[in-house]
């Protein structure tokens, strides 16, 4: 009894301590993540510094060569050659800045995404422990939404919708949005009533598989 009490004892501190070492792990990226961001933006900080410093030189002497035009009898080639030259050299490291700046561009909005995905995961598994959704429903042309209120949607009271999505528009779920074919709209709820609801934007049957659930 003793040595199975003892390897009952054993086996949860294995598993809590592997729990515990996931956890501290999570939080490593998560830290790793935020710094990574944060230097990322720090760059393109500097980056963006550096295309208005070659912009502001460029000015000066521009500035400079119309002024020594005017105070001199030099050849008129002579200064649009040398004006070319300043705009050919300043063309081309505001270029090569820019080309950096897309580059650390990409870089943070990547970072921005694993964050957003780790953070989609959570809630999903939060949702799903309460037997609760978060659906994406796409408004069918001839579907009960289409050219409909919001506020005539047959929601539930633990059912919300979460924002409506609009072509590139992103509309706040006030009473007053008229839903239009092609519209998605963003519900969070009680998992059976979403499987319920999702006929009156679809106008398929609610037993179809008709929505797509998010990740």
């Amino acid at each position: 009894m003793t040595l199975e009490l003892l390897g009952r004892v054993h086996k949860e501190l294995s598993i809590t301590g592997h729990a515990f070492y996931e956890t501290i792990l999570a939080l490593s990226e998560l830290v790793n993540r935020k710094v990574q961001i944060i230097r990322l933006h720090w760059q393109a900080s500097t980056l963006l510094q550096r295309i208005d410093d070659v912009t502001a030189r460029v000015g000066q002497q521009l500035v400079t060569q119309v002024s020594d035009r005017l105070q001199s009898r030099l050849q008129p080639d002579s200064i649009v050659g040398a004006v070319d030259a300043v705009l050919a050299d300043a063309l081309a490291q505001v270029q090569d800045l820019k080309r950096s700046l897309v580059h650390v561009d990409a870089r943070i909005r990547e970072f921005k995404l694993e964050a957003i995905h780790e953070d989609l995961l959570s809630l999903q598994r939060d949702l799903t422990v309460r037997s609760a959704g978060i659906e994406r429903l796409t408004v069918m042309r001839g579907a009960a939404a289409a050219g409909q209120l919001l506020r005539a949607l047959p929601l539930f009271p633990s059912t919300h919708v979460a924002m409506v999505l609009r072509g590139p528009i992103l509309l706040a779920p006030t009473s007053d949005v008229v839903f239009r074919p092609g519209d998605i709209v963003i519900i969070v709820g009680p998992q059976a009533e979403l499987d319920q609801l999702a006929h009156w934007f679809t106008g398929q049957r609610p037993d179809t598989p008709s929505h797509t659930r998010s990740a």
